[in-house]
């Protein structure tokens, strides 16, 4: 019945504003570019457009966020569940901001 997985390492926090801005712009996109791009078309095109590729965004984001969750997170904790902020830190900690962690 000893089902805890233990957490080996801290989600990065990182000091530099460079990093931290990156963070939050990775989130920011993860999260909310299927929306502002289903907007976009939905004005510029049509809403027959705009409704496929809404569809289409979330099933591309949705392997983009895999992605970078499975090639980012240690492979003993990807049983925990972690919102875009956390894979976009895990992500650029690993590939972009490596000595910047608190």
């Amino acid at each position: 019945m000893n089902d805890f997985i233990p957490e080996i390492e801290p989600t990065p926090t990182f000091k530099t504003p460079y990093c931290q801005w990156l963070v939050k712009l990775l989130a920011f996109k993860l999260t909310y570019m299927p929306i502002i791009l289903t907007l976009l078309v939905a004005y510029v095109v049509d809403y027959f457009y705009a409704v496929a590729t809404l569809l289409i965004s979330y099933l591309f984001t949705g392997i983009i966020r895999s992605y970078m969750r499975n090639n980012s997170i240690p492979k003993k904790q990807l049983e925990y569940s972690y919102n875009d902020s956390a894979i976009a830190a895990w992500f650029l900690y690993r590939t972009h901001c490596f000595g910047d962690q608190k």
